[in-house]
């Protein structure tokens, strides 16, 4: 018996050995694995901590920031100004926005609309950043994919000009009924449902940008999340993309204007909002242009900076939930909001940022009517601001709505140094005026996209932007049946006035019903205009060629060129 317990005992001793053996040899495996992967991520993001300069000459590059992480970088589901940012400089469609910000041709080196049709002829030397040709078929593809229900484009109303297609994003009919055809490769003709006199303008969204079939057929549903999973059709490429972190952008070689993509390579050596980051990125030469707010301008003035300036053509609002589970429902408790804020001590007293102007409508003040601008032509009302009147709709509010007191009210904002100030200055003012409480809901640029979307929230601080020129790019963003409507108002009356101008061919009518559509948005209370934003900015002297636009990627770097004597 001894024996025998002493041999278990020894077997035992020497599993145990053997085993703590393996323990410590798995555990110097991993720990070695775990530095090389460090070190990897650290190569990877070199350029966002030890290597990124303003401007490397030797390299032809330069260095900036993204404020934002891309939430998409597939084209047919994009829908924020960071994707179309970066998208801006990898894709290209079939026509683009010059320099002079004039619609010019791209990928179709010519094109012609009429009532009926619209015919692009493709160039032939537009190729695929794997060097394949860029065909017509390419841009029936991705238009068909938007439209498909199951891709849950929210732009995919865009597409409504060209026959079948609001019956195939509404399960009606299937892709294939599309309007679009290919007479040869480089000939596309699409069918339009009326005449539309603005549908090139159209054009020159992401929505309408070019996607191979056999190439997102092979990401297996990954298409657009990684750089390996996007195929180019614009001047650069990603070579790199550490989310979160940085993204690198590299000359496409086989892109055919070689007027544009004069840089190397374009680093996103940083993506961060943090204002007072960006501004010691630039002072320590790591980044070319940085954008100035409220908290770092009064440094930039000190240092005594040439600041730029520029109208960026986005309106900001306070968007209700118009839901039926919703208080803001109520058309007295949003009068009563109306009149509770002040929007010039908003942007005077408060964000305090140069080049910023009160908001008055849903439509900027750049927008082109007939001869004048829309808002000359059609002025918007404006309301006092009046907290006895506020108080007064806050009753009726309540009794119509059984209330004793009203509950907390979510309020959905980004996580980002502007938006913080804004939303706490609205919570401030709407406990003083009217005794609500109101939540701040801080969140993550992507993830605010997707509570917006579900409609979780009872105010929002939400934003347009202009993604062609035409007033109805802001017209018909409250009809029923627009996504982007993320409150979910709904008005047939509203959905009328945007038909109007959606299909009348004489611009004065266009116009009357713009200015119907605006008086409409104040008095039903849809939105609260909060402002128009204006960009200041700081640029590299030695970095030139830097577009600001309205209509397309708000920074353009794709002209953009170093210049060794500035």
């Amino acid at each position: 018996m001894r024996s025998k317990s002493t041999s278990n005992s020894n077997t035992h001793s020497n599993s145990l050995s053997r085993q703590l053996g393996l323990y410590f040899v798995l555990a110097i495996v991993f720990v070695a694995g775990l530095l090389l992967a460090l070190n990897q991520l650290a190569g990877l993001m070199g350029t966002a901590t030890q290597e990124a300069q303003a401007v490397d000459f030797a390299n032809n590059s330069i260095s900036a920031v993204l404020r934002e992480e891309p939430p998409q970088l597939d084209s047919s589901k994009a829908t924020d100004s960071t994707s179309g940012l970066v998208l801006g400089h990898i894709m290209e469609g079939l026509l683009r926005m010059d320099l002079q910000d004039r619609l010019s041709p791209a990928i179709a080196e010519r094109w012609e609309v009429t009532p009926t049709h619209a015919t692009f002829w493709l160039r032939k030397d537009a190729k695929w950043s794997d060097g394949k040709p860029i065909s017509a078929a390419d841009f029936i593809f991705a238009w068909q994919l938007a439209l498909k229900p199951e891709t849950g484009s929210e732009y995919a109303s865009l597409l409504y000009p060209i026959e079948n297609a609001e019956a195939i994003n509404t399960g009606k009919l299937p892709a294939s009924a599309l309007g679009v055809s290919a007479p040869d490769p480089h000939t596309l003709v699409v069918k339009l449902t009326r005449p539309i006199a603005f549908f090139d303008k159209l054009v020159v969204f992401p929505t309408f940008l070019p996607i191979r079939e056999d190439f997102y057929n092979a990401t297996q549903g990954r298409f657009g999340s990684d750089a390996k999973d996007l195929l180019y059709s614009g001047p650069y490429t990603i070579k790199s993309w550490v989310h979160g972190a940085s993204m690198l952008l590299e000359r496409n070689p086989h892109y055919w204007d070689s007027n544009r993509g004069k840089l190397a390579q374009i680093n996103f050596a940083y993506i961060t909002s943090d204002a007072t980051a960006t501004l010691n990125f630039f002072k320590d030469e790591r980044i070319a242009l940085a954008r100035l707010q409220a908290e770092n301008l009064t440094e930039a003035l000190r240092l005594k900076w040439p600041i730029r300036r520029f109208a960026d053509g986005t309106v900001f609002y306070l968007e209700f939930n118009h839901r039926e589970d919703h208080l803001s429902r109520n058309l007295n408790f949003r009068k009563a909001i109306q009149h509770a804020l002040d929007m010039e001590e908003l942007v005077y007293k408060v964000t305090k940022l140069p080049g910023y102007l009160p908001g008055k409508s849903l439509f900027p003040e750049w927008l082109i009517g007939v001869e004048k601008t829309l808002r000359e032509e059609y002025p918007a009302s404006t309301v006092t601001v009046d907290s006895a009147k506020a108080r007064a709709y806050l009753a009726l509010a309540k009794e119509e709505l059984g209330l004793a007191e009203f509950p907390e009210i979510t309020l959905l904002t980004s996580d980002n140094p502007v938006s913080n100030i804004q939303s706490e200055w609205l919570q401030e003012v709407l406990k003083q005026t009217l005794g609500l409480t109101i939540k701040i809901d801080k969140q993550i640029f992507k993830q605010r996209l997707a509570k917006m979307s579900s409609g979780e929230f009872g105010l929002l601080l939400g934003g347009w932007g202009p993604d062609y020129n035409d007033p109805l790019t802001f017209g018909d963003l409250f009809a029923s049946w627009n996504l982007n409507n993320r409150g979910r108002y709904k008005s047939e009356q509203m959905d009328a006035l945007v038909a109007t101008a959606q299909n009348a061919t004489a611009t004065p009518d266009r116009m009357k019903a713009f200015g119907a559509i605006q008086q409409q948005l104040f008095d039903d209370v849809v939105i609260l205009p909060m402002y128009e934003r204006g960009v200041t900015y700081v640029v590299h002297p030695q970095l030139k060629g830097v577009k600001r636009r309205v209509i397309g990627a708000e920074t353009d770097y794709t002209y953009a060129y170093i210049d060794p004597d500035a």
